[in-house]
């Protein structure tokens, strides 16, 4: 392919990208392929001899559209937004066109600085405070800054290794103790998260080999300052060493808010780092009325929320940011002589290579900078707040129809809730088995993934199975919502009456 036919397969595509999302909303927004079904379709072994461009493209329509699930559909309400925006395409694009492995500044000094000025940009929108700048207002280097991760996983890996550094040289200066005696004591060391963290946080603790305890939520489904200060007195006495602790700005299941303050009250104490997980909510933190929700992320030593969620910017774009980058880079950098640094001035020389797991990256900061300026902070804010509104549009009209009941405060765009026990036996609600209410709204879940107008999950709160709608797609209006709230209440008579026949 010359540039001839790539300027024209090129804007072939661009119309076809194009019109899948003028039509998104007409798909049905899961894939209802058996598994193995690409594997029947397509040649055991790559062609020897090149294809056609048409053929390929043939088998996108044929072939490989069967078996997507439309994340972009103003339909998909199941687990949290993965947004996707034209000019996050954009600059995913240049990215593409660029190709570089920014590891260091001299690999390309704009891939760098421009993550470094943007990382500032983005910590400046929701809020953070200056800590967290690696320019200072002086244009200095801070001590703080920011980093794009592929995702919320890999920051909390970095953030647990930059905790166990920290950590281990606190113990070495105190103690002066030999990297023998340190290595020793590694099988001790035990991160805190609740029952309602991020399954990525048991993932990087099992990475980087040490040990959990996982602290159980109150009746509000948040970790706090008791359970925290129990847990940490417990493995205390059992002769394990405290290092990490994540507090959550919004879980999985419920967004969930920890108490923050109370969390950094007893890091500060114990000498832990402090992570906070904000993958789905931070974005939230762009609209100054959420910020008071989120008191406490001040005192934290590292957090992190994915721009990729809900916030315009395709995958792969998770925004961690620490206070105090010293730490983090003594933990992960390694020295190669083909490895050059920059010498003198390093305010914006950054060696981001030390600051995540892998060595090689992309030039991801684009995307996010074409987002930020072709939608403005107030375009964001628009975004956020649109849905917000409908979540809440949804809670109240669930409410009014009588039949269910809202399993947590909606504060966000997610809306849980389940067929309450009256609305199965009206007569009888407080002797309806447990199992049959669960039983009702696992049906409920089958019945609108099966129906396929809409695209939602179930997921259980407290032992009791539930419903999830998280409303949040980029191309998402009140009428997909309206939609959403039509299959439910219709599928919930026939789900219903179903039981009772």
């Amino acid at each position: 392919m010359d540039t001839s036919e790539f300027r024209k397969r090129g804007k072939e595509v661009i119309d076809a990208i194009a019109d899948y999302y003028e039509n998104l909303d007409q798909m049905p927004p899961m894939s209802t392929v058996k598994p193995g079904y690409l594997y029947k379709l397509m040649p055991h072994q790559a062609p020897e001899a090149p294809e056609a461009f048409e053929k390929i493209q043939k088998d996108i329509h044929d072939n490989i559209m069967p078996g997507m699930t439309h994340w972009q559909s103003g339909n998909f309400f199941g687990w949290f937004p993965s947004n996707s925006s034209f000019p996050a395409m954009i600059g995913d694009m240049y990215s593409t066109m660029f190709d570089v492995v920014g590891f260091n500044w001299i690999c390309s000094p704009a891939v760098t600085e421009l993550e470094t000025v943007v990382m500032d940009w983005l910590a400046k929108l929701i809020g953070l405070d200056k800590r967290f700048l690696a320019i200072k207002e002086d244009g200095t280097e801070g001590e703080g800054g920011g980093v794009i991760q592929g995702s919320a996983s890999e920051a909390h890996i970095v953030a647990m290794i930059a905790g166990r550094e920290m950590v281990l040289e606190r113990i070495r200066s105190q103690k002066n103790a030999s990297q023998g005696d340190l290595d020793a004591m590694r099988h001790r060391f035990v991160a805190y998260f609740s029952d309602q963290t991020h399954s990525s946080g048991q993932k990087a603790a099992n990475i980087i080999g040490c040990k959990t305890h996982i602290v159980p939520s109150d009746d509000d489904f948040r970790l706090t300052k008791d359970a925290l200060v129990a847990a940490i007195s417990e493995d205390k006495s059992a002769g394990l060493i405290p290092f990490f602790v994540c507090g959550t700005f919004g879980t999985t299941n419920t967004t969930a808010i920890d108490d923050l303050v109370g969390v950094a009250e007893v890091a500060a104490a114990e000498h832990l780092w402090y992570h906070i997980d904000a993958a789905y909510a931070g974005a939230a933190l762009t609209c100054p009325e959420f910020r008071p929700l989120a008191s406490g992320i001040e005192r934290a030593d590292s957090f992190n929320f994915n721009a990729h969620k809900w916030m315009l910017t395709n995958f792969d774009c998770s925004a961690l940011w620490v206070a105090d980058s010293t730490q983090l880079v003594n933990a992960l950098s390694i020295h190669r002589e083909y490895l050059p640094r920059v010498k003198g001035d390093t305010s914006f020389v950054k060696d981001y290579r030390d600051w995540q797991a892998p060595l090689g990256r992309r030039f991801r900061s684009l995307k996010l900078w074409f987002v930020m300026r072709m939608y403005g902070a107030a375009g964001i804010r628009a975004h956020i707040r649109s849905h917000v509104t409908q979540a809440k549009w949804l809670e109240e009209k669930l409410i009014e129809d009588g039949r269910f009941e809202i399993m947590a405060p909606v504060i966000f765009g997610l809306v849980v809730f389940r067929v309450r026990p009256s609305a199965i036996h009206a007569a009888h609600e407080n002797t309806v088995d447990p199992d049959t209410v669960n039983k009702i709204n696992t049906d409920l879940v089958k019945a609108i993934q099966t129906d396929n107008r809409v695209f939602l999950v179930g997921t259980k709160v407290k032992g009791n199975d539930v419903v999830r709608a998280a409303i949040g797609s980029s191309i998402g209006t009140q009428k997909n919502v309206d939609l959403l709230l039509q299959v439910i209440l219709e599928l919930t008579t026939k789900v219903i009456a179903s039981e009772q026949n």
